[in-house]
This record gives structure tokens, sequence and C-alpha cells, in this order.
């Protein structure tokens, strides 16, 4: 009987720590940290006051599209925005910039 698939599954941590092992893959994850951990408190925060990102963007006033690309890590955003996300999920962000 011939195997359907012969890759192993592996966990994202076991993922990111094979990957951190690459110094150019690292150089640029570093690039990204600060939008990772926005990301991060967004979606938890959201998540616990069960939230989809359209209710999110109506408190915010702005499109779930913008709230999708704060939370996807694909965006800078301005401290203005900032401010009025953590106003409308009542948390405050902790971020450190190295």
């Amino acid at each position: 009987m011939k195997k359907l698939n012969s890759k192993k599954w592996i966990s994202a941590d076991e993922l990111e720590k094979e990957l951190m092992k690459d110094p150019e893959f690292v150089k640029e994850y570093n690039k990204l940290e600060t939008e990772f951990q926005i990301a991060g408190q967004m979606i938890d925060a959201r998540i616990k006051q069960k939230m989809t990102q359209e209710e999110l963007a109506k408190k915010v006033k702005t499109g779930q599209a913008v709230i999708s690309r704060l939370e996807g890590a694909n965006a800078k955003p301005s401290i203005s925005l900032l401010e009025r996300v953590a106003r409308a999920l009542n948390i405050k962000f902790n971020i450190t910039i190295q």
C-alpha cells in the first residue's frame, strides 16, 4: 500500500524554533516584532470580549479590513489609531521596542 502523506506534522512552536536558527529569518522577524506584539494583544482582547473584527471596526470608526491588517501584522498603525483601538477594547497596549 502506498503512503498518501509521508510528511511529518510539527507544531507552530517547533516550526518557530527551527526557523529561528536562520539568521536572515531572525533579522526579518525582528523587524516585525512590534507589529506582532500589537496584533497578539488586539486578538486576545477581542476574542476575550467575544467581538468580531467588524464589531471592533465599528467601535473604532474604521473598516474591518483595517482591523484585519492590524491583526495580521500587515500594517504600521498610527498612535491615534492604536489609542482608538485601545479605548474600544478597554485595554492598554504593552509594547517593547528594541
